[in-house]
C-alpha cells in the first residue's frame, strides 16, 4: 500500500491500521503539513517505509507506484486559512499532485483511492448531501472556492481515467474528520477549540456559531477507507465518508468546554460570551471580505453503507476526550 500524505493526520492513522492488518506500507510525504512525529511510533517496523518527497517528483513517484498494489492519495493542501492565504499553492498542489498520481497509476495499472472533500458541494443547501447532487459555488473572485474547484478537478481526472483507460479508481469525499494528531494551525475548528479550552482561553467562534457540521472520528474514516479498498464494487464510484450526527459550532464549543473543564457551560451564545467562554468573530474579520460559509453540511452515507456495511461507531464526545488527552500528552499535532 502506498499512502501519499502518509505523515499527515489521516494518513498516519491509516498507515498504522494497515500495518496492524499485516500490510506492507510505504508513505510519501513532503512534510509541508505532515510531521515525522505522527509516524515515529511506526518506525522500526520492517514492513513500513518512509519516503520524504513530493508527489510531483514524477521519477520518485513512478518507482513507488510500480512497487505497490494500491495507491491511497491523501496528499493535499488543506484548511480554510491556507485556502484564503495562499490559493495558488492550494490550486497547484491539489491539481498537479493528483495528475501525477493518476498518470503513474495508469502506467502501472494500479488501483487508486482518491481523497476528496465535502467542499465539493459548495453552497448547495440540499440535505442530506448525495454524491450525485449538483455543485453550487461562488464567483472565481472569491478564493474561498478554489479548494472545492481543485478537488473537483481531481475527481474529474480520476473518473475520466477510469472511463477512458479502465483505471480502477475510488473517490472518497470526507466530511470533517477529527481525532488525535490533527492541528488547528490551518483552520481546523476542533483542535483549535481544544487547545484554547486547555489554555483557559475563550473559544474563538467564527460567524454566529449557528452553522452546523457532522464530525467523524478518524478511526471510523480509516475503517471506511479500508473497506472501500477491499470492495471490488467500489471501483468507479464516489462515496461520502462521514458522520450524520449534526451539531452546531456553538454546541461543539459547549461540548469541548464540558469535556475539558468538566462543567456545564451556558447553552446560548449570549451566555457563553458574557461568561467569557467564547469570542464571536465575523467571517470577514477572520478570513476575507465577502467570505461565505455553508450553513449546514450533512452527508448521505447510504451508498457506502449499502455497499460495505460501514457506519460510524465513535460518538463525538468520546472523540473530544481522546483529542483533549492527546493535546495534554504531546506538543506535536499536524494536519
Amino acid at each position: 500500500m502506498l499512502i501519499t500524505g502518509g505523515a499527515g493526520f489521516i494518513g498516519s492513522h491509516l498507515a498504522q491500521a494497515l500495518l496492524e492488518r499485516g500490510e506492507r506500507v510505504t508513505i510519501l510525504d513532503d512534510l509541508s503539513t505532515g510531521c515525522l512525529a505522527n509516524i515515529a511510533h511506526l518506525e522500526g517496523d520492517r514492513r513500513f517505509r518512509v519516503v520524504i518527497d513530493t508527489v510531483t517528483n514524477e521519477g520518485v513517484l513512478d518507482g513507488l507506484v510500480s512497487a505497490c498494489d494500491v495507491v491511497i492519495h491523501l496528499a493535499a493542501a488543506v484548511g480554510v486559512d491556507l485556502i484564503v492565504r495562499d490559493p495558488v499553492h492550494v490550486i497547484e498542489s491539489n491539481i498537479l499532485g493528483t495528475r501525477s498520481v493518476l498518470a503513474a497509476a495508469r502506467r502501472h495499472r494500479r488501483k487508486v483511492l482518491l481523497a476528496s472533500s465535502s467542499e465539493i458541494y459548495g453552497k448547495n443547501g440540499a440535505l442530506p448531501m448525495q454524491e450525485d447532487d449538483d455543485r453550487l459555488l461562488g464567483p472565481t473572485t472569491r478564493s474561498r472556492w478554489c479548494y472545492s474547484t481543485s478537488k473537483a478537478a481531481g475527481e474529474y481526472l480520476a473518473l475520466a481515467s477510469h472511463r477512458q483507460a479502465g483505471l480502477p479508481v475510488v473517490i472518497m469525499r470526507f466530511f470533517n474528520t477529527i481525532g488525535p494528531r490533527q492541528s488547528g494551525s490551518y483552520g481546523m475548528v476542533v483542535p483549535r477549540f481544544v487547545e484554547q479550552a486547555l489554555a483557559g482561553k475563550p473559544l474563538t467562534v467564527y460567524g454566529d456559531g449557528r452553522q452546523s457540521r457532522c464530525f467523524c472520528d478518524v478511526s471510523d474514516v480509516v475503517a471506511a477507507v479500508i473497506a472501500l479498498a477491499e470492495t471490488p464494487g467500489a471501483i468507479g464510484g464516489v462515496f461520502n465518508v462521514g458522520s450524520t450526527d449534526e451539531v452546531t459550532v456553538l454546541e461543539l464549543a459547549r461540548r469541548v468546554l464540558a469535556v475539558v473543564r468538566g462543567e456545564a457551560p451556558p447553552s446560548d451564545a449570549e451566555g457563553l460570551a458574557s461568561a467569557g467562554l467564547i469570542t464571536l468573530v465575523p467571517f470577514e474579520q477572520a478570513y476575507e471580505d465577502g467570505f461565505e460559509d455553508m450553513v449546514r453540511r450533512v452527508p448521505d452515507i447510504g451508498r457506502l453503507t449499502r455497499l460495505t456495511g460501514w457506519r460510524p461507531q465513535v460518538a463525538l464526545n468520546d472523540t473530544l476526550r481522546r483529542i483533549a488527552a492527546s493535546f495534554s500528552g504531546s506538543a506535536a499535532h499536524t494536519v
